[in-house]
């Protein structure tokens, strides 16, 4: 049974699309049936694993507006185990559509729930923001994995994304569970991220990843090539850090089964 973990973070530029993409793409060169939704309306995780959002035909918000049956929006990219359903421009507009809606909260889930099943694991990047649409992912996940970068504000917004947590856990989805807190845009070089990393992990815990992500150059460099890291540059710090992330996520729920 396909295990659904959203990314999600309201902040931007922290590193969401980038962990959604790598994230993905490294549990899939695990030989783990992965299937990416691109849940944000800027599209780049869609045209980070090489898929143009102008050229295919279906995407998730036709999903959504009941327009096409999910099996007919799942595309292919250039890795076996590693499929995608794209995001597009429309899904914007998605919020107000749904907003009238008995239900609404439940669209996505509803969609997943046909296919999900065809998927070691279903990884939802979700739009920067906690409007109805991460409010969809979260009532369609099992977990979240929420990316903080290491930076001056890190926790800024946070406690605003915990609440939403814990409202869509007492209210529709009482099996959400935090995955991990996941550190990433860290330099070694700054006593600011490593005070960061510090406060993080006083404040999440055992919820945060052993795994940090690093400012790396061929991390911002790939999605202009549509392609994850790892096959863009699979020695580079980043790569090697997001496969070290999969093995983690991996092993974590190999014990969990036990």
């Amino acid at each position: 049974m396909g295990k659904v973990i959203a990314i999600t973070n309201q902040k931007g530029g922290v590193g969401k699309t980038t962990t959604a993409v790598n994230l993905a793409a490294s549990v899939a060169v695990a030989e783990r049936k992965v299937l990416l939704v691109d849940f944000d309306p800027q599209s780049n995780s869609t045209s980070g694993v090489g898929v143009d959002k102008e050229v295919v035909e279906n995407n998730i918000y036709r999903v959504l507006a009941g327009d096409v049956d999910i099996e007919h929006a799942i595309y292919d990219t250039s890795l076996d185990f590693l499929k995608i359903i794209p995001s597009s421009r429309e899904l914007a507009g998605a919020e107000i559509e749904l907003v009238s809606q008995i239900g609404r909260e439940f669209f996505l889930k509803n969609a997943l729930s046909k296919i999900k099943d065809e998927f070691d694991y279903v990884f939802i990047d979700c739009p920067p923001s906690l409007g109805l649409l991460t409010v969809n992912a979260l009532c369609a996940a099992d977990s979240v994995i929420i990316p903080i970068q290491c930076e001056y504000f890190a926790l800024e917004g946070v406690s605003d994304l915990m609440r939403t947590i814990d409202l869509i856990k007492s209210s529709v989805n009482p099996s959400l569970e935090i995955e991990g807190v996941l550190l990433t845009m860290f330099d070694d070089r700054t006593n600011l991220s490593k005070q960061v990393v510090e406060e993080i992990k006083s404040f999440f815990k055992e919820k945060v990843f052993e795994t940090i992500i690093p400012r790396n150059v061929r991390l911002g460099e790939a999605p202009s090539f549509g392609l994850p890291v790892l096959l863009y540059e699979v020695k580079s710090k980043g790569a090697q850090s997001y496969l070290k992330l999969a093995k983690e996520l991996l092993e974590y729920e190999k014990k969990s089964v036990r």
